[in-house]
C-alpha cells in the first residue's frame, strides 16, 4: 500500500449521457461538481466538456476556456487534468472499408492539443492505445502521440498515460526512450472495456508489473467494476479514480447524487483499507508538480 493515496474524480466524461438527473453537462454544473469532489476529498479533477445545451460532447475551445475559468476562479489549488481523448475516433464506412464512416472523428496534433496549450493545465491524459474502442477504433500511432508528446512537455505540462490493452505498456517504453514522454510520467489503467484490460486484480497487477519502479499509477474500473478496481489499487500500491464519466453508482441499484457521492466512498475505501487520504499539495509532491 502507498504511503498516500490521491483520489482523481472524472466529473463528466464523453460517452453518452447516463440516465441521471443530475448527470453535469452545463458549463457551471461541470465546475461546481468538480469543487464539490474537490471539496469531498478529490485532490485531482479529470476534465471534459459538453455543449452546453445538449450535453453532447465538445471539443470547443471556448468550453474549455469556460469551465477552468470558474473552477480557478474559487479552486486555484486543485490539480486539473485535461483530457486530450477527442479526435483518435475511426469508424469504418459500410460501403466501402477504405473509408471512414459517420462519427469519425481524428484532429491533428495541434487540434486535439488546442485547448492544453492555451490553458496549460498541470496534467492532462495521453491516450496510446490502437485498438478496438466506443464502437470504433481508436487510433492512436507512433506519430501522432510522438509529436503530442514532445508538445505536452514543451507547453510545461505532465502528460499522464493512460493503458487500455497490454501493449500499451511496451509502446509507453518506446516513447519514453527517445523523450516523446518523459520518464517520470503517471501511468492511468483503464480496467474493463470490452476489448482491453479485464477489471481483475490479475490484470491490474499486470499493468503494474509492467512500468517503471517507482512510476505513480492510478487503475481505475468502468460501470460496475469502479469500486472493486479502486480498492484494489489501494491494496496494490496504486491510487484511486471515481466520477460521473465511469459510473454513476454506488453499488448495484443505488445512484449516487453527484459526484462528491462517488469521492467520499473513495475515501471511505482508502480508510477502511488503512490507507491516508493524500492531501492537495503532498499529491502535487507526488506528482513532482509546481505548488
Amino acid at each position: 500500500m502507498a504511503e498516500k493515496v490521491f483520489i482523481t474524480c472524472a466529473v463528466t466524461g464523453s460517452a453518452k449521457m447516463p440516465a441521471h438527473p443530475n448527470f453535469p453537462f452545463r458549463p457551471d454544473h461541470v465546475a461546481n461538481e468538480a469543487l464539490a469532489a474537490a471539496d469531498a476529498g478529490a485532490t485531482i479533477i479529470h476534465l471534459h466538456v459538453r455543449h452546453p445545451e445538449t450535453g453532447e460532447p465538445s471539443q470547443s475551445l471556448e468550453d474549455y476556456r469556460e469551465v477552468v475559468g470558474l473552477i480557478r476562479a474559487k479552486n486555484d489549488a486543485v490539480i486539473l487534468n485535461v483530457t486530450t481523448g477527442p479526435g483518435c475516433t475511426w469508424m469504418q464506412s459500410a460501403d466501402d472499408p477504405a473509408v471512414c464512416g459517420p462519427g469519425t472523428l481524428m484532429f491533428t496534433a495541434e487540434r486535439r492539443l488546442e485547448h492544453i496549450l492555451d490553458l496549460k493545465p498541470d496534467i492532462c491524459t495521453l491516450d496510446i492505445c490502437t485498438m478496438q474502442l466506443w464502437g470504433g477504433v481508436a487510433i492512436n500511432l507512433d506519430p501522432m502521440i510522438t509529436r503530442m508528446g514532445h508538445m505536452i512537455q514543451d507547453a510545461g505540462v505532465l502528460p499522464e498515460i493512460e493503458c487500455f490493452e497490454a501493449g500499451d505498456f511496451v509502446f509507453a517504453d518506446d516513447l519514453m526512450a527517445k523523450g516523446a514522454l518523459p520518464k517520470g510520467a503517471p501511468f492511468s489503467f483503464v480496467l474493463g472495456t470490452k476489448y482491453g484490460l479485464p477489471a481483475t486484480p490479475e490484470a491490474m497487477m499486470y499493468a503494474k508489473n509492467q512500468i517503471p519502479r517507482g512510476a505513480r499509477w492510478t487503475g481505475f474500473g468502468v460501470s460496475r467494476h469502479s469500486f472493486p478496481m479502486a480498492a484494489q489499487a489501494v491494496l496494490l500500491g496504486g491510487n484511486v479514480r471515481v466520477g460521473f464519466e465511469d459510473t454513476v453508482y454506488l453499488r448495484k441499484g443505488r445512484q449516487a447524487k453527484d459526484n462528491a457521492d462517488l469521492v467520499r466512498w473513495g475515501v471511505d475505501i482508502i480508510d477502511r483499507l488503512g490507507g491516508d487520504v493524500a492531501s492537495i499539495g503532498e499529491t502535487r509532491a507526488m506528482l513532482g508538480l509546481r505548488e
